[in-house]
């Protein structure tokens, strides 16, 4: 049985490293991730990316799910159980989901950025790197290849190369990601990829009927409080 993506005993990534292998994504380094040397000095912190949520915003239940673009379990979860935790929580109104990208590598941060390029298009691109992960990841040999495959989801998603280019290349957007990254991961005590927020409670990742089971105690609860 493969094991999720943990956080625990991976270096920390700092900024500094993430955003210097992200901006480079048009010279396409080497997917390895190397040591770099700290920045020299200490900057402003970048202003945190707003969530982007699914559903109504006044649904009593509001699910956060953390996940990596580069994680296959992250990748079961969008094929197998998110339509129909959409069909019947989010698009009936009883919860509200939010995305919140975790980045284990330079590939992850590289597709974190293509699917916020359009924030509007952010859940279709999301799903169509979750979801087709044996298309553009599995056996990617180059970080040639990973671009490529890359660019093309933005293309079928509607975005052009120069506009993929100009998010790729956008430094302060770029340390912004990192940023709230780093800053939501470390409020949350995420430390592997599933890991859920269902109102206000962090839940491991498991088979949808426990899942179903919390989402349905939390609705009880907030129905009990009104």
């Amino acid at each position: 049985m493969t094991l999720p993506i943990t956080l625990s005993g991976l270096p920390r990534l700092a900024a500094g490293l993430l955003t210097s292998a992200a901006l480079a994504l048009v010279a396409l380094p080497a997917v390895a991730q190397t040591a770099t040397e700290a920045p020299a000095a200490e900057a402003a912190a970048p202003e945190l990316a707003p969530d982007l949520a699914l559903g109504a915003e006044d649904a009593p239940v509001t699910m956060i799910e953390y996940a990596s673009f580069t994680c296959s379990h992250c990748g079961a979860f969008a094929t197998d159980v998110f339509p129909t935790l959409k069909s019947e929580y989010i698009d009936t109104g009883k919860v509200r989901f939010i995305q919140r990208d975790v980045y284990f590598d330079a590939l992850g941060l590289w597709a974190g950025i293509l699917a916020r390029c359009e924030p509007a298009k952010f859940y279709p691109v999301s799903e169509q790197l979750l979801t087709g992960q044996s298309q553009w990841l599995a056996g990617v040999s180059s970080s040639d290849q990973a671009a490529e495959n890359l660019r093309r989801v933005g293309l079928a998603a509607g975005m052009t190369n120069e506009q993929m280019d100009a998010c790729w290349g956008d430094t302060e957007q770029v340390e912004r990601l990192v940023a709230t990254y780093q800053a939501n991961a470390t409020a949350d005590g995420i430390e592997g990829t599933p890991t859920f927020i269902i109102g206000g409670e962090k839940v491991q990742n498991q088979a949808w009927d426990g899942l179903k089971a919390k989402i349905d105690e939390k609705l009880a609860e907030a129905e009990s409080a009104n």
